[in-house]
């Protein structure tokens, strides 16, 4: 994945935990719309990155959001971060944070890149010897520092099976999110190379659906 996105809120580093914003301005953000790996300045959206850069509003990884309240999130849109996590662990971890801080009803949004394809696009007759070059950075990562490996790969069946096994209530397939144009928009040729999916934790007792609109 491009370097924007792939050195954003990821691994894991104690040495990042750290607000920019004091504790006490959580509170004061409701309902929350986080963006985890976020670079984009949008209205609405508080961003979550790894590194301290130009916008960003706390400074922390995707795999330990302890600073945010339990329900805290009316939504938590990420995308390509979830493939920089170990599979054997920090996967699930970060999805768990994500579905506590989350409130009854609310969503997240998540893109990585759809291993399936990616494997199609690969043996695809009509693939260059240099298509298969660049698939195979979509896949590992791109290596240009130490942030850019992947560490997980996803399927829709195997991406579902993380967000339910954390307790997420309904997962849904989607094309676009319309929110952000970043990698969760990328095609390589005829093939979407993400897999955007909107996970919604279970609403409470007797209100069906999930909460907020469009902002």
């Amino acid at each position: 994945m491009p370097k924007g996105e792939s050195s954003r809120a990821s691994r894991s580093d104690t040495s990042h935990h750290a607000l920019v914003r004091p504790a006490g301005a959580l509170a004061a953000i409701e309902p929350l719309w986080l963006h985890i790996g976020g670079e984009e300045v949008k209205a609405g959206w508080k961003i979550l990155n790894i590194q301290a850069k130009p916008g960003v509003d706390f400074v922390g990884s995707a795999t330990d959001l302890s600073d945010f309240a339990d329900g805290s999130a009316e939504r938590i849109y990420a995308s390509h971060i979830y493939e920089h996590l170990n599979y054997g662990d920090e996967v699930t971890v970060a999805f768990a944070h994500a579905h506590r801080v989350l409130a009854p009803g609310g969503q997240l949004f998540v893109a990585v890149p759809n291993l399936e394809v990616l494997c199609q696009a690969m043996i695809h007759p009509e693939t260059t010897t240099e298509g298969q070059f660049h698939l195979q950075r979509m896949i590992y990562g791109g290596h240009i520092d130490a942030y850019d490996y992947h560490h997980a790969g996803f399927t829709p069946g195997l991406l579902a099976s993380y967000l339910h096994g954390v307790g997420f209530h309904h997962v849904a397939q989607v094309e676009s999110f319309g929110l952000f144009m970043d990698t969760s928009e990328l095609r390589v040729g005829p093939f979407p190379i993400s897999l955007n999916v909107i996970a919604t934790k279970a609403p409470p007792a007797g209100k069906p659906g999930a909460t907020g609109s469009a902002r």
